[in-house]
């Protein structure tokens, strides 16, 4: 196994990721009946995001708290949530990967996992 190099090995977690999402059920609500998104469109959107954190490329001009605060109004997105989507993203990166960026790409998840909850939590009182 590898360690994750290029924009190419993004999109193979990524797409990966969301198979995993989509096919639970205990989360797959929030991305076809709260958010509905277009899994085609998305993808690309989520592969730059993870190569600028990741491989510096830069390019993800969204913002992505708001994104998460805006869900949140919608569909509360508990800590429960939180815990699936980053179980999901552990399995899918070891999976695939092993190495250096593959350790940086699932601290980095923790990381937005842990600050989104904070804004949610922020955003209620």
């Amino acid at each position: 196994m590898k360690d994750i190099q290029n924009q190419e090995d993004l999109y193979l977690l990524v797409d990966s990721f969301y198979k995993k999402l989509l096919s639970d059920d205990s989360i797959s609500y929030i991305f076809t009946a709260v958010v509905k998104i277009k899994i085609e469109e998305h993808l690309p959107i989520l592969v730059t995001f993870w190569s600028q954190a990741i491989l510096g490329t830069g390019g993800y001009t969204k913002n992505l708290t708001q994104i998460h605060l805006d869900i949140d109004k919608k569909e509360h997105l508990t800590p429960e949530l939180f815990k699936i989507w980053l179980h999901h993203f552990y399995t899918t990166v070891d999976e695939n990967f092993i190495g250096e960026k593959a350790e940086q790409i699932k601290t980095q998840a923790l990381s937005i996992a842990t600050i989104m909850q904070i804004k949610i939590i922020q955003q209620n009182e």
